[in-house]
């Protein structure tokens, strides 16, 4: 596959999700020549305890954006709210349709399975809508017509490496970060009102310090990599 005619669609839940799992991958994937495009399936109008849910998602989308622009990838805009990510028709036909207008060679997805049900359901919905695209009778909203270039998914690793039962998860194999980490991190860093978010409400302390812990565990699973982040192929 040329990387230079390669289009990848980073698809996650929330605003700084798609950073913290996937971030140094797109790096590299940029590096590489791949046309990047990325979408946060949830506007992230729930994450503040200081702002009203129509400024705060105007907060998360700027910051969304800056991320995107230094990453120089393509933004796709939000679809629902906060805590409204569920398996659904008319959230799939939607999907469907931004599906169909990347029309990726490479899918990157969250993690089936995670601790956060929205996580699991973004994942779910990037599978389907990823089959959907092809299916010329299957109406995406608004309609597109259908794409039947051949996409292959990966799916990230999740937010603690573990699932909702403690259960850790290995990857099928893991992509070297450690020449885009601090990259990676001045990614993470434009999401500053999730940094306060995080903070107040989970006392997680450093976001930042959190990510290169646990991309240097993901490493350390890679056989002695300083940094990693991990993936598993979708069949």
């Amino acid at each position: 596959m040329d990387p230079a005619a390669t289009t990848v669609f980073a698809l996650a839940c929330h605003p700084d999700d798609i950073e913290f799992m996937m971030g140094g991958t797109l790096l590299l994937l940029k590096a590489a020549g791949c046309r990047l495009h990325v979408m946060n399936l949830a506007n992230g109008d729930c994450g503040s305890s200081r702002h009203s849910r129509r400024q705060i998602a105007r907060i998360r989308r700027r910051e969304a954006r800056q991320s995107a622009a230094l990453l120089g990838a393509v933004h796709h805009e939000s679809l629902v709210g906060d805590l409204r990510v569920y398996y659904e028709e008319r959230l799939l036909r939607r999907l469907t349709a931004v599906m169909r207008e990347v029309a990726p060679d490479l899918l990157l997805l969250p993690s089936p399975q995670d601790y956060m049900e929205d996580h699991m359901n973004t994942s779910r919905l990037g599978v389907s809508a990823a089959f959907y695209r092809g299916v010329r009778l299957y109406r995406s909203r608004p309609p597109r017509p259908p794409t039947f270039r051949p996409v292959v998914l990966y799916h990230a690793m999740p937010y603690g490496l573990r699932d909702a039962l403690r259960r850790p998860i290995r990857p099928d194999f893991c992509v070297d970060i450690g020449s885009v980490i601090d990259a990676k991190e001045r990614l993470l860093a434009c999401h500053q009102s999730q940094k306060l978010w995080l903070d107040e409400s989970q006392g997680l302390d450093s976001y930042l310090k959190t990510m290169r812990d646990m991309s240097a565990e993901v490493g350390r699973m890679a056989g002695g990599l300083s940094f990693a982040e991990g993936w598993r192929r979708h069949s």
